[in-house]
């Protein structure tokens, strides 16, 4: 495929909206068509369901950016047309959605991509590669905090973030559980808690959980939508302007030659024999910056011309999805959660 990829967004709200400026920024990659009930000018035409867009324009593939519920059926629609199709995070409602997804692309032979963008953040990719060439020893912990406060006024502009299934953990928290599956490895048990809303909505606004890897390693991952506090990726990475950066670090990733903060590429380790008697110092890793939702459009368009595998497939979105289960399912239960590989979950990320 050597001329423009057409690629079309379905649902064109606040992260629909985000990759179709992304798309003008990608060369050899145009906006074909929009699927958006409501109507809008995004300089392309618009269509009021997925029906009327295959029916009306040619179309490579498609992102997905609707509601969460609506992604298994909107996903299935894109794989009976052949299309290749990038589906925002979460992949699905359930486990069970998301391996429906992963059983269809396997069949097909149709590429699902899942939009855990932060992977395509040269920053993640550098932390990433460190961590696997042993630049820390063996991994033994990591913490990950996300903590911030969202206003009043960001729940009444859309009522069904109030709802039971759109609290921190499935919004949120699915972006750092990924981030520490990337760093880490697979998780095989969690336990968890968590706390219901204080403005009386249906779904929780905190939640702590204790990750175990397959490599032995343990995570603390919290989450909070209710904190006022300067440590998220989002207020810490400056990926999206639209947020005030911080100058602290989320995530901390502890080996047993040194550690890395992250977002600030820190590496600290002792000037001598590893003993808490020794000084520490730290080191800071350099790094590209380029906009990890552009990079994302540009690996798509690769995918699609079959230049490269998905770097984020469906079965990746899939293995994430069991861990934020898990966390929900434990923190309910008050049990701890045995987590299994789901079935023909043969793609991997790539490295």
């Amino acid at each position: 495929m050597t001329e423009q990829v057409k690629i079309a967004v379905i649902g064109a709200g606040l992260v629909g909206q985000r990759h179709i400026a992304a798309i003008d920024q990608v060369a050899g990659v145009r906006l074909s068509g929009v699927v958006e009930p409501n109507g809008g000018d995004f300089r392309a035409p618009v269509f009021a369901d997925l029906d009327a867009l295959f029916a009306g324009t040619d179309v490579d593939a498609v992102i997905l950016s609707t509601p969460t519920p609506l992604h298994a059926f909107g996903a299935q629609a894109c794989l009976a047309q052949g299309k290749p199709v990038l589906i925002e995070k979460p992949l699905a409602t359930s486990v069970a959605e998301a391996q429906s997804i992963v059983d269809a692309s396997e069949a097909s032979g149709v590429p699902v991509l899942v939009g855990h963008h932060r992977r395509h953040n040269p920053l993640i990719q550098e932390a990433a590669s460190l961590i696997k060439s042993g630049a820390i020893g063996d991994v033994r912990a990591a913490q990950a905090t996300c903590w911030f406060y969202k206003p009043d006024d960001y729940f009444d502009a859309a009522p069904w973030r109030k709802k039971h299934g759109a609290g921190p953990i499935s919004v949120n928290l699915v972006h750092d559980v990924d981030l520490m599956r990337y760093f880490c490895g697979e998780v095989i048990s969690v336990q968890a808690q968590l706390a219901p809303s204080t403005r009386g909505f249906e779904n929780e606004d905190l939640a702590a959980a204790v990750l175990r890897f397959d490599s032995g390693a343990i995570c603390t991952i919290t989450v909070s939508d209710s904190i006022v506090a300067p440590w998220s990726w989002e207020l810490t990475s400056a990926e999206y302007p639209i947020y005030p950066k911080t100058d602290q670090s989320c995530y901390l990733i502890g080996g047993s030659d040194g550690s890395l903060s992250i977002p600030d590429m820190r590496i600290w380790r002792h000037d001598g024999t590893k003993s808490w008697w020794h000084p520490m110092q730290p080191s800071e890793v350099h790094h590209a910056k380029s906009d990890p939702l552009i990079n994302q459009i540009a690996h798509f368009a690769q995918v699609i011309r079959g230049e490269t595998p998905p770097l984020v497939t469906a079965s990746e979105g899939l293995r994430t999805m069991q861990v934020v289960e898990a966390i929900q399912t434990a923190a309910t239960t008050q049990q701890t959660v045995h987590i299994k590989p789901p079935r023909h979950a043969t793609c991997k990320a790539v490295d």
